[in-house]
C-alpha cells in the first residue's frame, strides 16, 4: 500500500468508513498507476479499512491495468455483468459507511451502488482526494515538467506557421497535429487560437478569421504527457501594434511577473492574484481583468487550487499553478500571458521557459 493509500485508510478510520469506492477514472489513475478512459463502464479503485486496495475493471482493460496498477488484486467484469454485485459479492462485511468521490457519482449510478451494496450511510472523500493533490512530489514535478516541455515545442513549432493569410482554425491544427508528432497523449482542453478584437475574449472559439497584419495572436495550448498537464498562453504581435496594443503587453507581462515575484511558502493566494491585479489596475486596465489569475495544475488541467483574490488558503511547497493575467478591450483586443508555476521550499521555479517579451511575427 503506497503512502497515499495510506493516508486514506487514517482518514478511514477516523471518520467510521468501512468502505473507499474511488471511480474517478483520474484518481484511479492518481493512487494505483493505471491511466483509461472506461467509457460507460465500470471501473473503481477500492479499499477496506486495514486491508489492501484492489481494482475493478472492464474485462476489455485487464491487461493493461495489470501491466500498469500498483495493487495486488484486480477484479474484471464483462459487459453482461453487474459490476456492483461482483463488488458486493468481494467485499467483507457490513458496509455501513462508505466513501466515493460526489462530484464523479451520477443519480443513477448512486441509486445502483445503494441498491446493490446496502450502505446505510455516505460521506464525499472528493475534499481528501484534492487535499492529497494540493502538494505535488518529486515524481509529479519531473511529469509536469514533461508535459510543459512538449507543450513548448508545439508552440514552437505551431509559430512558425503565423502568417498574414491563415486562419485560426488552420492554426489550431497546426497545433493538434504538433502534439500528437511530438509525442503527447493529447490535447489537455481544447487548443484556442484567437486573432484581433477576438483575443478580447479570454475563452473565445477559433474560427475562420484571417491573420492580419497588426493583429494580436493570442495562442493557449496544453497537453497532457503520463496523466499529467501543462498549460501556457502566449500572445504575439504580426507586425506593428498599435500603441495601446503595446500598452496592454506591457502591462501584462509587468502584472505576471509582480504576481510570479510574490510567490512563496506561506503567503495567501489572494496575495499572489493581488499583485498582479494591483499592476493592471495601475495603469488603468483594472475594469479588463475579469477572471482570477489562475488554478491549479496537475492530473486535471484546472483543479484545486484556484487562485483568486478571496483565497486565503497559504502556498506549500510542491504547490502547481498557473499565474495568467490578460486584459481584454472589447472591440480593440486582448493580452494573456500564462505560466506553469512550482511552489519551492524558498520560493518559486517557472516551469515554462517559453519567452515573454513582445515577439513581432
Amino acid at each position: 500500500m503506497n503512502m497515499k493509500w495510506t493516508e486514506l485508510d487514517r482518514k478511514m478510520r477516523e471518520s467510521g468508513i468501512s468502505t473507499l469506492l474511488i471511480t474517478d477514472p483520474k484518481h484511479v489513475y492518481y493512487l494505483t498507476g493505471f491511466l483509461s478512459n472506461p467509457h460507460e463502464r465500470f471501473l473503481g479503485a477500492v479499499l477496506q479499512a486495514g486491508s489492501e486496495p484492489f481494482l475493478v475493471v472492464p474485462a476489455l482493460d485487464e491487461e493493461a491495468a495489470r501491466a500498469a496498477a500498483d495493487v495486488d488484486e484486480i477484479i474484471t467484469h464483462q459487459d453482461t455483468d453487474d459490476p456492483y454485485l461482483l463488488l458486493k459479492q468481494r467485499l467483507k462485511g457490513t458496509l455501513g459507511t462508505i466513501g466515493f468521490e460526489k462530484e464523479q457519482v451520477t443519480v443513477a449510478r448512486f441509486e445502483q451502488m445503494q441498491e446493490t451494496l446496502g450502505f446505510s450511510r455516505y460521506l464525499d472523500v472528493g475534499p481528501w482526494l484534492r487535499e492529497l493533490r494540493f502538494r505535488k512530489n518529486a515524481e509529479e514535478v519531473a511529469k509536469i515538467k514533461h508535459a510543459v516541455s512538449l507543450i513548448e515545442q508545439v508552440l514552437t513549432e505551431s509559430v512558425r506557421q503565423v502568417k498574414e493569410g491563415i486562419s485560426e482554425n488552420e492554426l489550431v491544427a497546426e497545433v493538434e497535429y504538433q502534439i500528437r508528432k511530438l509525442g503527447a497523449d493529447g490535447p489537455s482542453f481544447d487548443s484556442m487560437v484567437l486573432s484581433g478584437e477576438k483575443t478580447a475574449l479570454p475563452h473565445g472559439v477559433p474560427g475562420t478569421r484571417q491573420i492580419r497584419r497588426g493583429d494580436l495572436v493570442m495562442f493557449d495550448i496544453g497537453v497532457y504527457a503520463d496523466g499529467y498537464a501543462s498549460d501556457i498562453t502566449r500572445t504575439f504581435a504580426v507586425g506593428e501594434l498599435s500603441d495601446e496594443l503595446v500598452k496592454i503587453y506591457e502591462t501584462v507581462l509587468a502584472a505576471n511577473m509582480a504576481a510570479i515575484q510574490a510567490i512563496k511558502p506561506g503567503v495567501a493566494f489572494a496575495s499572489i492574484d493581488k499583485a498582479a491585479r494591483d499592476v493592471i489596475e495601475a495603469a488603468g486596465y483594472g475594469p479588463y481583468f475579469i477572471h482570477r489569475l489562475g488554478h491549479g495544475l496537475g492530473i486535471d488541467v484546472h483543479e484545486f487550487p484556484s487562485v483568486h483574490g478571496k483565497n486565503e488558503q497559504l502556498l506549500t511547497e510542491g504547490n502547481v499553478f498557473t499565474v495568467e493575467p490578460g486584459i481584454y478591450v472589447p472591440g480593440v483586443g486582448g493580452v494573456r500571458i500564462e505560466d506553469d508555476v512550482l511552489v519551492t521550499a524558498s520560493g518559486v521555479e517557472v516551469l515554462t521557459t517559453y519567452p515573454k517579451q513582445l515577439a513581432y511575427i
